[in-house]
Order: structure tokens, then sequence, then C-alpha cells
């Protein structure tokens, strides 16, 4: 991911990528202009005014509380931090010394994300019943340090927040083990959010297909979000009466107009740095910060507890994400 984020920062407006910290990277896949140093102190010693967090989740706390001792704003990959007490820490660090610091979550930057989101702020769907996610797809090598909770289900349930401004309530996971590895391979959870929807998220990396949607149920019909593609549809409740018996008595809803939107499509990641650049640099972005990344560890914890135990976790009350 660090490859990614180079990328983006080296043609970035605004920004000048000035080195980058690896103690085992290729120079050649530094971007023009970048330097490659071996540690975090070496990298601060650039003058840096932000720096982006991108090694593995074991490592968040250490390098985000070095950068915070030295007044470094930064951009902490998702998840926040591999604990949730790792994650409170990080907060209060950059908190204390008035920094601007964020998540990333990209999710929040896809598009067809964003547009489902202020079509429900604006009550296109009426009350919101039940969010299903799936996210699935091979086994990523590069993921050593944690399973498919903290690093897949983290996406799904902080975007699970976000579009419908509602926080978890309790959770309820199953996981499966099947790479050999300590982690999970596998989870299946049902979780009741603070408005009263219904959450059910199917994450794993033993799937052949990558597949990244978001479904949204609510009153007046659902809303398909792909985020692979960043395409949005709406299916709406129909209108007018089905007047075949049948069809109607299994249906439960009469079919309405389909819709899938035309949307401005945008690189996330780009719109991730440009949102957090405007907010070094003084300006109203929307980012995701630590407390709300914070919160996004604590369920992905409690999910892991409930598989453990075998029971339902009662969560805390919390803002929703995004507020």
């Amino acid at each position: 991911m660090g490859r990614n984020h180079a990328r983006v920062l080296g043609t970035l407006d605004g920004v000048e990528l000035v080195g980058i910290a690896d103690p085992v990277a290729d120079g050649s896949a530094v971007p023009s202009g970048a330097r490659i140093v071996a540690s975090v102190d070496d990298l601060v010693k650039l003058g840096l005014d932000y720096a982006v967090v991108a090694c593995p989740t074991a490592y968040h706390e250490q390098v985000g509380l070095a950068l915070a001792e030295a007044g470094v704003h930064a951009l902490i990959e998702k998840p926040l931090a591999h604990t949730t007490e790792a994650a409170r820490r990080l907060a209060e660090a950059f908190e204390s010394r008035g920094l601007v610091a964020g998540v990333g979550h990209i999710e929040r930057c896809n598009p067809a994300i964003m547009s489902l989101r202020e079509r429900l702020e604006s009550g296109e769907l009426g009350e919101i019943l039940q969010v299903v996610t799936r996210r699935q797809g091979p086994f990523p090598h590069r993921i050593a340090d944690v399973g498919v909770v903290k690093d897949l289900a983290t996406h799904d349930i902080d975007l699970t927040s976000w579009v419908t401004g509602q926080s978890y309530r309790s959770i309820s996971a199953s996981t499966v083990s099947r790479s050999g590895r300590e982690h999970e391979d596998l989870v299946s959870a049902i979780g009741r959010l603070s408005g009263g929807a219904i959450a059910n998220h199917s994450v794993n990396w033993l799937s052949p297909f990558k597949e990244r949607t978001a479904v949204v149920t609510g009153d007046r019909g659902c809303f398909i979000a792909d985020t692979l593609t960043a395409d949005l549809t709406f299916y709406a409740n129909g209108v007018v009466d089905t007047e075949w018996e049948a069809l109607r008595a299994f249906r439960g809803v009469s079919e309405g107009d389909m819709i899938r939107y035309a949307i401005r499509k945008r690189e996330p990641l780009l719109v991730e740095h440009e949102h957090f650049r405007d907010a070094v640099l003084g300006g109203d972005t929307d980012i995701v910060g630590l407390r709300q990344g914070l919160a996004t560890v604590e369920v992905s914890e409690q999910m892991l507890l409930s598989a453990e135990t075998g029971a339902t976790v009662a969560l805390a009350d919390a803002a929703p994400a995004g507020i």
C-alpha cells in the first residue's frame, strides 16, 4: 500500500514528497526526487509537515507515537492500531499536541459510497432497515500480522457506521481459519446498530474471485454499491400494484424502477490525500479522525471476542462514525 501512497503523493498538487522510510525497500521504486531512509527518525530530520503511516498494523502505534512526539501530522492506514488500547494512545498523543491526524479508511472516498451516504442523509431511502456487506477475494500474501477481521472487515464496519450515521450496539460473529496461520481467514457477523438497523458482514480471503458490495435496504427500496466498479444502483419499491397474485405473495413488495446513477469516478486514494492535505493546511475537510478509527478497532475486537466465546457482545454507547 505504501507504493500506492508514494505514487499519489509524488504527483499531488501542493505537496512535495521528500522521503520514504523503509529499511528493506528497493530504491528503484522510489518516485523521482524523494529520498529513501532507514528509520522514522531519519525521515523526521528531513523536515516533514506530515507523514503517511503505511507499515504493518503491529507497528502503527510505535511509528505514530514517534511522529506525534516530533510534532508531525499523520495519516495512518487502517486499521488505526492492532488493539483498542494502542488506538486510544495514538488518539490521545495527537490530540494532546493539537496535530492533524486521520485514518486511511479509503472506502469513504469511493464515489459509490460517497453518493450513497449523500442519498441516505437526504432521506431518499426512508428508514434504514438493513446493511449487508460482502467483501471477499484471494488470500493477500502481503498480510501477516492480522486476520481478515482487522484487515478487511474494518472497511465494512467503518463504512456501515458512516453511511448510516449509526454506531454498533451489539455484534455476533463466527470465524474460520483455513490458511494455517494463527489468524482467522473468514468471518460472518451480525450487528445491531443504534438506530435499529441490522448489519450483516460476510468477509473472507478464501474466495477465488473479488467482491466488494454494500446493500442498504430501507422503507423505499434498496441501494447497491459496488466499490470495485464505483457503481451505485437503486431498486425502488413499486407504486404500481402487481396484479398477478402468486408473484405479489412471493415478492412481498412490488417492483419499481431500477436506476444506475452516473457518478464522477475519481481515484479514492487521490481524494483521500486531497482531503488530508487540505486538513493540514487548515481547511474544513472530511477526514476520518482517530477517535472514529478507535471506534472501528473496538468493534473489530468485539467481533473477534464474540467468535471466540460464541456469545453476542454488547458495545458501549459511542458516537457514530463521521460525528
